[in-house]
């Protein structure tokens, strides 16, 4: 072979080479936009909220303020029956010679003929200065004013709450002795940064069917202290649903299942706002977190004050992956509650809550933990 046949020969395998490379590169530009512009179609479904595991530093503990207490207000005093006017017999009076009534004898039969009318009717009349003098009128009542110590010892929290959004959980049960169940929640977060709506609905699992345990919903308005329940509602299983009512323009939280009130502080919630209004707290300064975290809290037929502490960062296996979170505890209090609550926030997923735990005084233990969340569109 002379060098020239040589040369030739390695200029085709170049070529050829050159050309085939070309071709790969057209083949694989071609899928890539295919690909592309698949990915670019919207999709149908409701936008899936993105795991982004945020760490961030623990605030350094401070001392707290001794927890508040809130007493019931004293009950309204019922109204006094008035004292009916006793009648007694007339005197039989001597038969005289008729005279004509000058003015001061007609006005003076007048008055004690209508005094003795109210008096058969069984009320009291001031009628000039005879018989029973009328009752003093009570004066309206006005707004409930907070005892001094209350008031100095309330916190108030910098809140930016957590956009709209929904959650599926998964619920497990352990019973005092030992009883396993299982079951599904779910949570539901919308706000249009004026109004809220809240909801809770857990149950279990038996056989072909779903039995809800607990249905919680709560309606209210945004003010400057975070979330601001006015009407909240719990319906449990085999149980009359009840209501809490937030008056705020009497400035006291009453209840549909019992007579008592209580006087309603800056930031009081209800079961199914505290998560999000700690997850407002999260978001808009983690180092109040350095403090404990004081929570007036109308449930059913009293209103505590529920006093949550962090206990620090964890992570938590979930249907969504590993999740960081920080991990808030309120533990039991002696004649308020005997049950702790644990509430887990995730800081990397708008400091949403993605696990609840009740521990009842029995032992038994309830968890709901998130496995989907779908965040709404602002203002649907």
């Amino acid at each position: 072979m002379t060098i020239v046949s040589f040369l030739l020969q390695r200029r085709r395998l170049l070529v050829l080479g050159a050309a085939t490379l070309a071709l790969h590169y057209a083949t694989i530009d071609w899928i890539g936009g295919r690909l592309s512009s698949e990915s670019s179609r919207p999709s149908p479904q409701p936008p899936a909220l993105m795991s982004a595991q945020l760490r961030l530093t623990l605030p350094k503990r401070v001392e707290s303020a001794p927890e508040p207490e809130v007493a019931p207000l004293p009950k309204k005093p019922a109204p006094a029956r008035p004292r009916p006017m006793r009648r007694e017999a007339p005197a039989t009076a001597p038969v005289t010679t008729p005279v004509s009534p000058g003015p001061e004898t007609a006005a003076s039969d007048a008055s004690t003929a209508m005094a003795a009318v109210v008096a058969l009717a069984g009320e009291d009349i001031n009628v000039g200065q005879t018989g029973t003098p009328a009752p003093a009128v009570a004066k309206a009542e006005g707004v409930v004013q907070l005892p001094a110590e209350l008031t100095q010892n309330l916190r108030r929290y910098k809140v930016d709450l957590p956009p709209s959004a929904s959650f599926e959980m998964t619920v497990a049960r352990v019973d005092a002795d030992g009883a396993k169940w299982s079951g599904a929640a779910t949570m539901a977060w919308h706000t249009d940064g004026g109004s809220y709506r809240a909801s809770v609905e857990a149950g279990v699992s038996l056989l072909v069917t779903r039995l809800n345990l607990l249905v919680l919903r709560s309606e209210g308005v945004i003010d400057d202290y975070g979330i601001a329940p006015v009407t909240a509602t719990e319906k449990r299983a085999r149980r009359a649903e009840t209501a809490t009512h937030f008056n705020r323009d009497a400035g006291t939280i009453s209840f549909s299942a019992s007579e008592r009130s209580y006087p309603l502080l800056v930031g009081a919630q209800d079961k199914a706002t505290v998560p999000f209004q700690l997850a407002g707290i999260g978001r808009g300064d983690v180092n109040q977190f350095g403090g404990d975290i004081d929570i007036q809290v109308g449930e059913e037929k009293e209103a505590t004050i529920f006093r949550f502490q962090l206990v620090g960062e964890e992570e938590l296996e979930t249907k969504m992956g590993k999740l960081t979170t920080w991990h808030l505890t309120r533990p039991p209090k002696p004649g308020s509650y005997s049950s702790q609550l644990d509430i887990w926030l995730a800081p990397g997923m708008n400091w949403y809550p993605v696990q609840i735990r009740n521990t009842e005084k029995s032992g038994a233990l309830t968890t709901q933990t998130v496995s989907n969340i779908t965040m709404s569109q602002p203002g649907k």
